[in-house]
């Protein structure tokens, strides 16, 4: 448990937390949401002691210890892997650095047997014996074997250091867990893992995550940071989504009969009460959801883009043909005679775990480089458009606003008018049109590349990684706009929840070979499964 009391926070002028009161229980996964900048992050280091409120405090049960997902990946790079999960319980650690020191004294002294004594008494209480075991079977399930637990963190790759510090943060069962982003850079396998693990953990955990499909699949309740306030509501992350949206529409409609409002806010609530992501909480979650009231429900303070790709034409049968297509990068063979046909209502999902080669496929097809060998052909009423992975050149020494940097993409000669309108749909306006587009943040760049492609109208969309430096909402709003394209898709996403939604077909690349199935992503998942374990 962990007990937050007047917690206030300001930056400047500018307000971060005001008067937070909030209690985290045992066995709840609790998922922090807010805008970019609302302070997510930084809640965190004040709930970890790494940063004092201004007002309040924080408070934890006598005896309760808290681990905090590490974001210094370098901060062990002498240390060898197995060590560096250990230190994640700091006393037990402790406890085996001193014992082991006495042990290797030449003169052991009787002071130095009843000390050793004293702390084999505390090494077994906190269960130090299996400590090592416990620390395997932790990077074991993250995807690291035996051949990992000797080496020392500067041989590991940017992944691994990112799953080593998270096995660090779950060593030793934590009274309270705290995570911030801690899928960025996993794996699928690794994520379900930690998915697993945490549905299954029985202490309090507060995650912040960009990834819709795990706040739905581990967050028994989402702690909503807005207006300086949190506000905890039961459910996951899509129970929140659709409540405030539901209070935006009963707000916007004040007229309606409320028994009308209280009839839609109940069926509402019955549809997601047996949506428990932890099943011995199912009943009680129920029940706490049954006696939501219209007054529990707030309409959010955040703004989300409109995302609508439209067709300047209709999609003819004829979409694109590839044909034994052999790239090799850097002396590897990444795409190995690679051939299909692409029709015009298939929403494609790459999958696969190696980029390079994902990457190098959409850079053939728009023509950026050549194949080794093979060829591909667009059908003649196609018009495509393009996300790039690395978006950077797009924007390099443009020193305009970005309402000319906008006007260069555009088909037509469209006025300021309606360029800003445009820019403003995607949340650009006022004076924030005046940017240049040399200093935008990553987010910024991925909502003007949104623009550009849509103010295209093209019938092919093809997007490397688009929800990438996106926040929560401009996820949202990009992945309702694509549900709702009618042109044909070939994508890329580490988000679950956007390829589940979107795909109708995977085409997943390993070992430069392509595996192309018409199926949905988590039929996928299911069949990759079956097939691995047959």
């Amino acid at each position: 448990m962990i007990q937050v009391s007047d917690v206030s926070l300001r930056f400047g002028d500018r307000k971060l937390f005001e008067d937070v009161n909030i209690k985290f229980n045992p066995g709840n996964c609790y998922g922090l949401i807010g805008a970019n900048g609302a302070g997510k992050s930084t809640f965190l280091k004040i709930l970890s002691g790494e940063l004092e409120a201004q007002t309040g405090h924080v408070s934890m049960g006598p005896d309760e210890r808290l681990a905090v997902l590490k974001q210094n990946h370098f901060e062990y790079e002498e240390e060898e892997v197995l060590n560096v999960v250990l230190m994640g319980h700091t006393r037990l650690y402790e406890v085996m650095q001193e014992k082991n020191a006495i042990y290797m004294k030449e003169d052991f002294s009787d002071e130095d047997g009843i000390k050793a004594a004293e702390l084999e008494g505390e090494f077994g209480e906190m269960n130090g014996w299996e400590a090592e075991s416990d620390a395997a079977i932790l990077l074991q399930g993250l995807g690291l074997g035996e051949d990992y637990f000797h080496k020392k963190m500067s041989e590991l790759t940017g992944s691994e250091k990112i799953k080593v510090l998270l096995a660090q943060a779950l060593f030793g069962k934590p009274d309270v867990l705290l995570l911030d982003e801690p899928t960025n850079g996993l794996d699928i396998q690794a994520i379900q893992w930690l998915e697993d693990f945490l549905i299954n953990f029985e202490n309090t955990v507060i995650v912040v995550s960009h990834d819709r499909h795990f706040l739905n699949t581990v967050c028994t309740h989402i702690a909503d940071l807005d207006f300086s306030k949190i506000q905890i509501y039961v459910g996951n992350y899509d129970f929140w989504y659709e409540s405030s949206q539901l209070a935006q529409r009963l707000v916007s409609d004040q007229n309606r009969k409320k028994e009308e409002k209280i009839k839609e806010l109940q069926a509402f609530v019955a549809r997601f009460s047996a949506n428990a992501s932890k099943s011995k909480q199912a009943t009680s979650r129920k029940k706490m959801l049954e006696k939501i009231t219209l007054d529990d429900i707030k309409p959010s303070s955040r703004k989300y883009p409109f995302v609508q790709f439209e067709l300047e034409r209709e999609i003819g049968n004829d979409v694109l043909q590839v044909k034994d297509i052999s790239k090799t990068i850097d002396g590897v063979k990444v795409l190995d005679n690679v051939s299909f046909t692409m029709n015009k209502d298939d929403k494609i999902a790459l999958a696969g775990t190696d980029e390079i080669a994902k990457t190098t496929l959409m850079r053939i097809l728009m023509g950026e480089i050549e194949p080794d060998s093979g060829s591909f052909k667009w059908g003649v009423t196609t018009t495509q458009s393009y996300f790039p992975h690395d978006n950077s050149s797009y924007f390099e020494g443009q020193e305009s606003d970005l309402v000319d940097w906008l006007r260069q993409y555009s088909p037509e000669d469209e006025s300021e008018t309606f360029l800003r309108g445009f820019l403003g749909r995607m949340l650009f306006s006022g004076e924030e049109v005046k940017k240049k587009p040399s200093v935008l943040s990553g987010g910024e760049k991925v909502r003007c590349m949104l623009s550009r492609m849509m103010l295209k109208k093209a019938n092919v969309l093809l997007l490397d990684e688009p929800t990438n430096h996106l926040d929560l909402e401009s996820i949202t709003a990009l992945n309702n706009g694509l549900i709702n394209y009618k042109g044909a898709m070939i994508f890329t996403s580490h988000d679950h929840q956007f390829v589940q939604t979107i795909a109708n077909r995977i085409i997943d690349i390993t070992d430069g070979h392509i595996t192309d199935k018409q199926l949905t992503y988590d039929e996928f998942l299911e069949w990759n499964k079956e097939r691995v374990s047959s």
